[in-house]
């Protein structure tokens, strides 16, 4: 696999964003938190949402290179196929080596939580939120 980190392996419309979030499937450490799903396509694609709350801008984009930089280096360890958003934790320090540590490890993770969850079905992936629905409202009567 080239070394490059082209155009196609970032995410960047917002449905895609929307997809992955939706899915609910994540892991975390202390340095990074990275939510994934299944793209359906032979490689990995990633995703940065670095807020404002970790740092001002020269602290954001510091954190983006070295995430991009260790997706790019940490890509043959990393598993195919899933879409990654990844974000830095709020308390983490913008450390290289940390981040090239959490990024694989965190990426097998969500790879085996995504293939748990097609093992057992869509019940995995498709969660009912407390809440939803009618609320407070009992059927068959007027209020």
């Amino acid at each position: 696999m080239p070394a490059r980190f082209r155009p196609e392996d970032h995410l960047r419309k917002q449905a895609d964003f929307d997809r992955v979030y939706h899915a609910r499937v994540y892991a975390a450490d202390h340095v990074l938190v990275v939510n994934g799903d299944a793209n359906g396509l032979a490689r990995s694609r990633l995703g940065l949402s670095v807020s404002t709350k970790v740092g001002n801008a020269v602290v954001r984009n510091r954190w983006k290179r070295l995430i991009r930089e260790a997706f790019r280096l940490s890509r043959e360890q990393m598993p195919t196929g899933i879409d990654l958003i990844v974000r830095p934790q709020k308390a983490a320090a913008a450390d290289f080596a940390a981040v090239c540590r959490s990024l694989p490890a965190l990426a097998c993770r969500i790879a085996k939580r995504l293939e748990r969850g097609r093992v057992q079905g869509s019940g995995f992936r498709v969660r009912e939120e407390k809440g939803t629905g009618d609320r407070g409202q009992e059927s068959g009567g007027k209020r």
